[in-house]
């Protein structure tokens, strides 16, 4: 099906626009631009250089994808901005190019970015994550599959947060989040996050096993190494123990504190 551009739009005609794009009044379309399949571009939406769209995704009123990098380091060079399938970018969303040549900032699939929300240079973000108005995402930062982030969360550069992880509302951390987590407003430990869990078909028992491990990490007296190896010691492994267990080892930030009662 063809493509339905308004005339008051203005669309470089170096551009890739896919087929049933749907581009309204004043939006802005760069040069090295690529929109795939079935998007839908509201007025007054931004795509600069450099974007790179899959299919399906929906980008509301003032939004800017591919936006220059907001990095001291940068100097013009040529980059990416990745966004995959079926996202929906509300308004006012902001999301950077990488900052160096052959970087990518990449956004996966399914996911949801409200009103305000902001992910900067660099920044990999998995599928099927929500992060809630005014959430604010620094450069360098890793994202996996199924975090929720609630409103007004700051997330400092070069920093991960593991999958199916929930942050509070107002949170600011400079640490990782391990997987399946729940993180309050102190960037503190706060149980497991059991309710993402059960959605993506983690069994009870692995649940069981996953708040068994996190105990050892978060309620032992030890070192977080000390931790790792009482996880491998006495909780029985699988995919999601495992992955666990790789994140903590492979931490550079140190992870988020136990929670003081």
């Amino acid at each position: 099906m063809a493509s339905e551009i308004s005339p008051k739009a203005e669309v470089s005609p170096k551009a890739k626009i896919g087929d049933n794009v749907k581009i309204f009044p004043f939006a802005y379309i760069e040069d090295d631009v690529e929109i795939g399949d079935g998007c839908v571009i509201f007025p007054f939406v931004s795509i600069c250089s450099g974007t790179r769209m899959g299919k399906r995704n929906k980008v509301h009123q003032g939004a800017v994808i591919g936006a220059l990098p907001q990095d001291f380091e940068f100097r013009g060079e040529k980059s990416e901005c990745i966004i995959g399938d079926g996202n929906v970018i509300r308004e006012n969303v902001v999301i950077n190019r990488a900052t160096h040549t052959g970087g990518q900032t990449v956004l996966g699939n399914e996911n949801v970015l409200m009103e305000g929300a902001h992910i900067s240079h660099d920044t990999k973000v998995g599928n099927g994550c929500v992060f809630g108005y005014g959430t604010k995402i620094a450069g360098d930062c890793i994202i996996e599959d199924h975090v929720i982030f609630s409103s007004s969360v700051i997330e400092n550069a070069k920093t991960r947060v593991g999958m199916g992880s929930m942050i509070q509302a107002g949170t600011t951390f400079s640490q990782d989040i391990p997987p399946y987590v729940i993180a309050t407003r102190k960037g503190q430990y706060g149980g497991v996050n059991f309710t993402v869990g059960r959605q993506h078909g983690v069994d009870e028992k692995v649940l069981k096993h996953i708040a068994n491990a996190y105990r050892l990490v978060f309620n032992g007296g030890g070192s977080l190494l000390d931790a790792i190896l009482q996880i491998e010691e006495q909780v029985p492994s699988g995919p999601q123990i495992d992955h666990i267990v790789e994140f903590l080892k492979t931490t550079q930030a140190g992870i988020l504190s136990k929670k003081v009662y």
